[in-house]
Protein backbone atom coordinates (compact mmCIF):
# COMPACT_ATOMS: atom_id res chain seq x y z
CA UNK A 1 0.00 0.00 0.00
CA UNK A 2 1.36 3.42 -0.95
CA UNK A 3 2.06 5.96 1.75
CA UNK A 4 0.14 9.21 1.87
CA UNK A 5 3.36 11.01 1.00
CA UNK A 6 4.04 8.97 -2.14
CA UNK A 7 0.44 9.49 -3.23
CA UNK A 8 0.95 13.22 -2.89
CA UNK A 9 4.01 13.04 -5.12
CA UNK A 10 2.04 11.07 -7.71
CA UNK A 11 -0.62 13.76 -7.58
CA UNK A 12 1.96 16.40 -8.45
CA UNK A 13 3.51 14.29 -11.19
CA UNK A 14 0.03 13.81 -12.57
CA UNK A 15 -0.46 17.57 -12.66
CA UNK A 16 2.50 17.81 -15.02
CA UNK A 17 1.62 14.75 -17.12
CA UNK A 18 -0.86 16.50 -19.39
CA UNK A 19 1.41 19.50 -20.02
CA UNK A 20 3.41 19.55 -23.25
CA UNK A 21 6.26 21.56 -21.77
CA UNK A 22 6.98 23.64 -18.70
CA UNK A 23 9.26 26.46 -17.62
CA UNK A 24 9.90 26.49 -13.88
CA UNK A 25 10.72 29.86 -12.31
CA UNK A 26 13.68 28.55 -10.34
CA UNK A 27 15.30 30.37 -7.43
CA UNK A 28 16.99 27.32 -5.90
CA UNK A 29 14.87 27.55 -2.77
CA UNK A 30 13.02 24.67 -1.12
CA UNK A 31 9.82 25.05 -3.14
CA UNK A 32 11.16 25.75 -6.63
CA UNK A 33 13.78 22.98 -6.33
CA UNK A 34 11.12 20.43 -5.40
CA UNK A 35 8.91 21.71 -8.21
CA UNK A 36 11.75 21.52 -10.74
CA UNK A 37 12.53 17.95 -9.66
CA UNK A 38 8.89 16.92 -10.10
CA UNK A 39 8.68 18.63 -13.49
CA UNK A 40 11.84 16.87 -14.64
CA UNK A 41 10.66 13.45 -13.42
CA UNK A 42 7.43 13.89 -15.33
CA UNK A 43 8.54 15.73 -18.48
CA UNK A 44 12.29 15.16 -18.77
CA UNK A 45 13.68 17.46 -21.48
CA UNK A 46 10.34 19.19 -21.87
CA UNK A 47 10.97 20.91 -18.53
CA UNK A 48 13.38 23.82 -18.15
CA UNK A 49 14.40 25.67 -15.00
CA UNK A 50 14.96 29.42 -15.44
CA UNK A 51 16.65 31.60 -12.84
CA UNK A 52 16.34 35.38 -12.88
CA UNK A 53 19.71 36.94 -12.13
CA UNK A 54 19.02 40.35 -10.65
CA UNK A 55 20.76 42.64 -8.14
CA UNK A 56 18.44 41.35 -5.40
CA UNK A 57 19.66 37.75 -5.77
CA UNK A 58 22.70 36.91 -3.59
CA UNK A 59 25.64 35.61 -5.61
CA UNK A 60 25.87 32.53 -3.41
CA UNK A 61 22.24 31.71 -4.17
CA UNK A 62 22.83 32.00 -7.91
CA UNK A 63 25.74 29.56 -7.72
CA UNK A 64 23.69 27.17 -5.60
CA UNK A 65 20.83 27.31 -8.13
CA UNK A 66 23.27 26.24 -10.85
CA UNK A 67 24.48 23.32 -8.74
CA UNK A 68 20.95 22.22 -7.85
CA UNK A 69 19.77 22.26 -11.45
CA UNK A 70 22.79 20.17 -12.40
CA UNK A 71 22.02 17.70 -9.62
CA UNK A 72 18.40 17.38 -10.76
CA UNK A 73 19.49 17.01 -14.39
CA UNK A 74 17.12 19.66 -15.66
CA UNK A 75 18.17 22.10 -18.35
CA UNK A 76 18.94 25.43 -16.68
CA UNK A 77 18.81 28.91 -18.18
CA UNK A 78 19.76 32.19 -16.51
CA UNK A 79 18.09 35.40 -17.61
CA UNK A 80 18.82 38.97 -16.58
CA UNK A 81 16.17 41.08 -14.89
CA UNK A 82 16.60 44.50 -13.33
CA UNK A 83 13.60 45.49 -11.29
CA UNK A 84 15.62 48.36 -9.79
CA UNK A 85 15.06 50.28 -13.02
CA UNK A 86 11.38 50.48 -12.11
CA UNK A 87 10.85 53.42 -9.69
CA UNK A 88 7.71 51.74 -8.33
CA UNK A 89 9.92 48.88 -7.17
CA UNK A 90 12.84 50.99 -5.92
CA UNK A 91 10.68 53.20 -3.69
CA UNK A 92 9.87 50.05 -1.73
CA UNK A 93 6.26 50.36 -0.70
CA UNK A 94 4.38 47.30 0.64
CA UNK A 95 3.45 46.20 -2.91
CA UNK A 96 7.14 46.02 -3.98
CA UNK A 97 6.99 42.28 -4.70
CA UNK A 98 4.28 42.84 -7.29
CA UNK A 99 6.69 44.77 -9.50
CA UNK A 100 9.46 42.19 -9.04
CA UNK A 101 7.21 39.29 -10.01
CA UNK A 102 5.70 41.28 -12.87
CA UNK A 103 9.14 41.89 -14.37
CA UNK A 104 10.05 38.23 -13.96
CA UNK A 105 6.93 36.94 -15.66
CA UNK A 106 6.87 39.42 -18.53
CA UNK A 107 10.48 38.39 -19.19
CA UNK A 108 9.70 34.68 -19.01
CA UNK A 109 6.71 34.80 -21.37
CA UNK A 110 8.65 35.83 -24.51
CA UNK A 111 11.27 33.22 -23.63
CA UNK A 112 8.58 30.57 -23.39
CA UNK A 113 7.18 31.65 -26.77
CA UNK A 114 10.65 31.58 -28.34
CA UNK A 115 11.33 28.06 -27.04
CA UNK A 116 7.84 26.81 -27.83
CA UNK A 117 7.07 26.05 -24.19
CA UNK A 118 3.43 26.18 -23.22
CA UNK A 119 3.26 26.60 -19.43
CA UNK A 120 5.13 28.70 -16.85
CA UNK A 121 5.00 27.61 -13.20
CA UNK A 122 6.39 28.93 -9.96
CA UNK A 123 6.89 27.47 -6.49
CA UNK A 124 4.15 29.28 -4.57
CA UNK A 125 2.78 26.81 -2.01
CA UNK A 126 -0.48 26.70 -0.05
CA UNK A 127 1.09 28.32 3.04
CA UNK A 128 2.22 31.28 0.94
CA UNK A 129 -1.37 32.20 0.14
CA UNK A 130 -2.02 33.05 3.79
CA UNK A 131 0.38 35.97 4.15
CA UNK A 132 1.03 39.34 2.56
CA UNK A 133 1.88 38.29 -1.01
CA UNK A 134 1.45 41.15 -3.51
CA UNK A 135 3.37 39.10 -6.07
CA UNK A 136 0.34 36.80 -6.32
CA UNK A 137 -1.47 39.50 -8.29
CA UNK A 138 1.24 39.41 -10.96
CA UNK A 139 0.94 35.61 -11.16
CA UNK A 140 -2.78 35.87 -11.86
CA UNK A 141 -2.38 38.73 -14.35
CA UNK A 142 0.28 36.89 -16.34
CA UNK A 143 -1.35 33.46 -16.25
CA UNK A 144 1.39 31.78 -14.23
CA UNK A 145 0.41 28.40 -12.81
CA UNK A 146 1.08 27.46 -9.16
CA UNK A 147 0.82 23.66 -8.96
CA UNK A 148 1.96 23.40 -5.32
CA UNK A 149 -0.67 25.89 -4.20
CA UNK A 150 -3.32 24.46 -6.53
CA UNK A 151 -2.83 20.98 -5.04
CA UNK A 152 -2.64 22.27 -1.46
CA UNK A 153 1.00 21.41 -0.73
CA UNK A 154 2.25 23.01 2.47
CA UNK A 155 5.87 23.68 3.40
CA UNK A 156 6.24 20.65 5.65
CA UNK A 157 4.99 18.27 2.94
CA UNK A 158 7.41 19.84 0.47
CA UNK A 159 10.32 19.38 2.86
CA UNK A 160 9.37 15.75 3.57
CA UNK A 161 9.02 14.91 -0.11
CA UNK A 162 12.26 16.74 -0.92
CA UNK A 163 13.97 14.56 1.68
CA UNK A 164 12.50 11.41 0.14
CA UNK A 165 13.81 12.50 -3.27
CA UNK A 166 17.29 13.15 -1.90
CA UNK A 167 17.18 16.88 -2.55
CA UNK A 168 19.74 18.85 -0.51
CA UNK A 169 17.20 21.65 -0.06
CA UNK A 170 14.98 19.54 2.22
CA UNK A 171 16.35 21.31 5.28
CA UNK A 172 17.45 24.53 3.63
CA UNK A 173 16.46 27.65 5.59
CA UNK A 174 13.79 29.84 4.05
CA UNK A 175 15.21 32.43 1.70
CA UNK A 176 13.93 35.66 0.21
CA UNK A 177 15.40 38.28 -2.10
CA UNK A 178 17.73 40.88 -0.63
CA UNK A 179 15.13 43.61 -1.10
CA UNK A 180 13.04 41.98 1.64
CA UNK A 181 15.67 43.18 4.12
CA UNK A 182 14.67 46.82 3.69
CA UNK A 183 12.06 48.55 5.83
CA UNK A 184 9.18 49.76 3.68
CA UNK A 185 9.86 53.29 2.50
CA UNK A 186 13.64 52.83 2.51
CA UNK A 187 14.68 53.28 -1.11
CA UNK A 188 16.31 50.19 -2.57
CA UNK A 189 19.61 50.86 -4.32
CA UNK A 190 22.34 48.71 -5.78
CA UNK A 191 24.76 49.85 -3.08
CA UNK A 192 22.21 49.10 -0.36
CA UNK A 193 21.62 45.58 -1.67
CA UNK A 194 25.37 45.00 -1.78
CA UNK A 195 25.75 46.24 1.79
CA UNK A 196 23.13 43.84 3.12
CA UNK A 197 24.54 40.94 1.13
CA UNK A 198 28.06 41.56 2.47
CA UNK A 199 26.74 41.91 6.03
CA UNK A 200 24.90 38.59 5.91
CA UNK A 201 27.81 36.81 4.29
CA UNK A 202 30.13 38.06 7.05
CA UNK A 203 27.81 37.09 9.93
CA UNK A 204 27.12 33.69 8.44
CA UNK A 205 30.81 32.93 7.87
CA UNK A 206 31.80 34.12 11.34
CA UNK A 207 29.10 32.38 13.36
CA UNK A 208 27.84 29.47 11.25
CA UNK A 209 24.20 30.52 11.69
CA UNK A 210 21.89 29.18 8.98
CA UNK A 211 18.65 31.18 9.35
CA UNK A 212 19.74 34.81 9.12
CA UNK A 213 18.51 38.21 8.04
CA UNK A 214 20.24 41.56 8.36
CA UNK A 215 17.34 43.98 8.17
CA UNK A 216 18.11 47.48 6.91
CA UNK A 217 16.35 50.28 8.81
CA UNK A 218 18.32 53.20 7.39
CA UNK A 219 21.27 53.70 9.74
CA UNK A 220 20.27 50.67 11.81
CA UNK A 221 21.10 47.03 11.03
CA UNK A 222 18.72 44.65 12.83
CA UNK A 223 20.08 41.11 12.91
CA UNK A 224 17.59 38.26 13.05
CA UNK A 225 18.64 34.65 13.58
CA UNK A 226 16.62 31.59 14.53
CA UNK A 227 16.04 31.44 18.30
CA UNK A 228 17.90 28.16 18.62
CA UNK A 229 20.94 29.75 16.98
CA UNK A 230 21.10 32.91 19.09
CA UNK A 231 23.76 31.42 21.34
CA UNK A 232 26.18 31.53 18.41
CA UNK A 233 26.07 35.33 18.54
CA UNK A 234 26.34 35.91 22.27
CA UNK A 235 30.07 35.94 22.66
CA UNK A 236 31.87 39.19 23.40
CA UNK A 237 34.47 38.64 20.71
CA UNK A 238 31.93 37.69 18.05
CA UNK A 239 29.60 40.58 18.87
CA UNK A 240 32.49 43.02 18.68
CA UNK A 241 33.56 41.70 15.27
CA UNK A 242 30.02 41.88 13.89
CA UNK A 243 29.58 45.40 15.24
CA UNK A 244 32.86 46.58 13.71
CA UNK A 245 32.27 44.96 10.31
CA UNK A 246 28.69 46.17 9.86
CA UNK A 247 29.66 49.68 10.89
CA UNK A 248 32.52 49.55 8.38
CA UNK A 249 29.92 48.65 5.75
CA UNK A 250 28.03 51.84 6.56
CA UNK A 251 25.58 51.13 9.37
CA UNK A 252 25.68 53.56 12.30
CA UNK A 253 23.99 51.16 14.75
CA UNK A 254 23.94 47.36 14.94
CA UNK A 255 21.25 45.52 16.89
CA UNK A 256 20.13 41.95 17.51
CA UNK A 257 16.39 41.24 17.46
CA UNK A 258 15.65 39.38 20.70
CA UNK A 259 12.48 37.87 19.22
CA UNK A 260 14.60 35.97 16.70
CA UNK A 261 14.02 35.35 13.03
CA UNK A 262 10.49 35.84 11.75
CA UNK A 263 9.47 35.37 8.14
CA UNK A 264 8.09 38.57 6.68
CA UNK A 265 8.94 40.55 9.80
CA UNK A 266 8.95 43.79 7.80
CA UNK A 267 5.23 43.30 7.20
CA UNK A 268 4.54 44.08 10.86
CA UNK A 269 4.87 47.74 9.95
CA UNK A 270 1.98 47.60 7.49
CA UNK A 271 -1.05 49.38 8.87
CA UNK A 272 -4.32 47.73 7.91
Amino acid sequence: MQSALSLRLEELLGWFSDKDSVIVAFSGGVDSTFLAKAAYISLKNNAIAVTADSPSLPRDELEEAKELASKIGIRHLIIKTNELENPDYAKNLPDRCYYCKKELFVTLKPLAAELGFTTIVDGTNADDLKGHRPGARAEVEEGIRRPLAELGFNKEEIRELSRSLGLPTADKPSMACLSSRFAYGETITLSGLSKVEKAEKFVRALTGVRQLRVRNHGEIARIEVAKEEMGKLFNDGIIAKIDAELKALGFAYVTIDLAGYSTGSMNKSIRK
